[in-house]
């Protein structure tokens, strides 16, 4: 093996923090030398992580595809006029969350397209209405861009809006809209969305009310190694000043329907090389990051499973409904079978263990 190479994983696995320069040198790597990197972040991932592969029983509610933003990799969001246009209200909302507690779930996960009448008050009803329809079950909703927009049409401060979500039953938040924390490929992929230092000050609020999020980057599309190191990054610092990130998930992009790949300005997403490098360089970057996810859901499973031997110790959840990557093409996105879930983890020799979304075991 390469020098430098053999260099970082010793320096990896003897417990050192890996520098921007030696992630980028690790995205780089093609040949066999994948698998040693993928080897050297499982035994990482033993070491902080265990050996369970872990995963929660969760149902998604998208309350609306209608969206403001036309963001180059949704092929989901709708426009006024456009055909399949749904905006579920009450009613439908609250049988969704009574299917989701008749299922036994432990977590509701709820994002949605910025609907143009939306406001802060909006997403406290959605939250209420879904505890009054499934209490106790754990909210994971929204995200920064959510928290900007609701701001904004509410004349509120995000701070004061996350504070009103706290109050009307939000528990966690999702750490989606943060694509590539590199301003100049958000111009390009996603330009109506908030900022990197916006996204930055909005988790960092959250965490400081002592809202938990996730981390997630979306990658496969224009952007480089360089981007998505320097991504990491930011995502390591917020989790040293925090310690408010509960995963890390990694999005492959799926391109088949997105108007940037069909206006010929993106990639045909991530390789499996591109894959399996995402996972095991995360593993061995992000030091204070426990819990890395793989996504069956971008991925499909085969793929996934092999997320879980470079680094990755959970599945994430059972879904029951999920649009955002089928709108953008995606196959086979609704529903994982725990039973599936046990197959894939005794064909790696791993126990599965289920958890809550705060990733304590059930």
């Amino acid at each position: 093996m390469e020098q430098t190479l053999r260099r970082i994983l010793d320096d990896a696995r003897a417990g050192h923090r890996l520098g921007t320069e030696d992630a980028r040198t690790l995205f780089s790597t093609r040949d066999r030398e994948v698998w040693e990197i993928a080897a050297t972040a499982d035994e990482v991932r033993e070491t902080r992580a265990g050996n369970n592969v872990t995963w929660v029983r969760n149902q998604n509610i998208n309350v609306t595809n209608l969206c403001v933003n036309a963001c180059g990799f949704c092929g989901y969001s709708k426009k006024p006029g456009d055909p399949g246009i749904y905006f579920h209200d009450r009613e439908e909302i609250q049988k969704k969350a009574r299917m989701a507690k008749e299922r036994q779930v432990t977590e509701i996960c709820t994002v949605s397209g910025l609907h143009p009448d939306f406001t802060a008050q909006s997403y406290i009803n959605v939250y209420r209405w879904i505890h009054e329809a499934a209490p106790g079950v754990h909210l994971h909703a929204s995200n920064p861009m959510e928290v900007a927009y609701a701001a904004k049409r509410s004349a509120m401060t995000s701070g004061e809006v996350l504070t009103a979500m706290k109050e009307a039953g939000l528990h966690s938040m999702c750490g989606t809209a943060a694509e590539i924390l590199v301003d100049e490929v958000r111009e390009k992929i996603c330009r109506e969305k908030i900022p990197t230092k916006e996204w930055i000050r909005i988790i960092r609020e959250a965490h400081a009310m002592g809202i938990k999020t996730t981390a997630t980057i979306m990658y496969g599309h224009c952007e480089t190694d360089t981007d998505i190191v320097a991504h990491l990054a930011i995502l390591r610092k917020i989790q040293d000043e925090t310690q408010g990130f509960t995963e890390f998930v990694p999005l492959s992009f799926i391109h088949m329907n997105t108007p940037i790949f069909r206006a010929g300005n993106a990639r045909a997403g991530a390789t499996g090389r591109q894959d399996l490098l995402m996972v095991a360089v995360a593993r061995l970057f992000l030091d204070n990051f426990r819990n890395i996810q793989v996504s069956w859901v971008k991925e499909g499973i085969k793929m996934a499973q092999l997320g879980l031997i470079a680094g990755a110790n959970d599945l994430g959840g059972t879904m029951f409904e999920e649009s955002i990557s089928k709108g953008a093409g995606a196959t086979n996105t609704d529903y994982l079978d725990p039973a599936e879930m046990q197959r894939v983890a005794e064909d790696i020799g791993r126990p599965l263990r289920r958890r809550t979304t705060l990733y304590e075991l059930v």
